[in-house]
């Protein structure tokens, strides 16, 4: 009579954890800075767990069955904190198959008066641990997924702060490429900080645009138009040589719009706009 391999690896539990902890351990790649040992330890007794639990002798072989859900979830878990922590996909992927190398020894000590029977049950144990390592790799893409998203997010929050230079007057400094995403949140800022600080005039400075073509010029134009509707009048700042020889070369209209060379420039109209007059004051007339 055939052994039962689910039911022996569920006998070997203690066996195999401390075969894969000590696989684990010996990786010249461990990354001890991101994961203590106990952590690591509190991991993989969660996962072995799930799957000793799961394993039938009838499931084996049927990798989509709902009983390997709690696996599924387990590891998709594992595998999104990890992304998050700064894991590679190389390091998730020999959380799994360090698994998969430990419950192999176990069958191979077990099972090797059998050869065709071990030969057999190394391909099905194989296999399984070879359909949760896709598992793992899916959900660790999409935890890293996350993580752009949520670093792209926070990165043009920062890229796109407004500032209060003078009563009334608000300036934006614009620092990489202008697109649809990075548009509205462009308007998002300028118009609720002019709704904040009950400014009449605002100042785009894109000195830190690298290249104005005609979808940045549109946008450009957007977000002047969005300023006017709130009732503030816009600048635009940082014209530079070569950005302007490309605005008459496609052909782009800015002509309704007050552009200056540089911030200092378009604070300075701004002032006149209001009527502010700022003087150097000469020393020993201070009072």
């Amino acid at each position: 009579m055939k052994t039962d391999i689910a039911r022996l690896l569920q006998k070997k539990r203690n066996q195999i954890l401390e075969l894969w902890m000590k696989r684990q351990l010996a990786d010249a790649a461990l990354r001890e800075d991101l994961m203590s040992n106990e952590e690591l330890n509190a991991q993989s007794i969660e996962l072995l767990d799930a799957l000793l639990k799961s394993l039938t002798a009838k499931n084996l072989e049927e990798y989509q069955s709902e009983e390997f859900d709690q696996v599924k979830e387990v590891l998709a878990g594992i595998s999104i904190s990890r992304a998050r922590q700064g894991f590679t996909p190389r390091d998730t992927g020999a959380f799994v198959f360090s698994l998969k190398d430990a419950l192999l020894q176990i069958l191979q000590e077990e099972l090797k008066e059998d050869t065709a029977y071990l030969y057999e049950s190394t391909l099905v144990i194989s296999k399984l641990m070879d359909n949760l390592g896709i598992v793992t790799f899916e959900t660790f893409i999409k935890g890293r997924e996350e993580v752009i998203l949520r670093q792209t997010s926070e990165i043009s929050e920062i890229s796109t702060p407004v500032i209060r230079v003078w009563d009334g007057i608000v300036a934006l400094p614009i620092i990489g490429t202008l697109d649809s995403s990075r548009t509205q949140i462009v308007m998002e800022n300028l118009l609720q900080e002019i709704v904040n600080t009950g400014s009449t005039l605002a100042i785009l400075d894109i000195s830190g645009v690298p290249a104005v073509d005609s979808l940045v010029a549109q946008h450009l134009l957007k977000t002047v138009a969005a300023t006017r509707l709130m009732g503030a009048e816009c600048i635009i700042s940082g014209i530079r040589p070569e950005i302007a020889q490309t605005v008459v070369h496609l052909g782009i209209d800015l002509s309704t719009i007050v552009t200056k060379a540089t911030l200092a420039s378009a604070l300075r109209h701004a002032f006149g706009l209001l009527k502010l007059e700022v003087k150097k004051i000469q020393k020993g007339k201070i009072c």
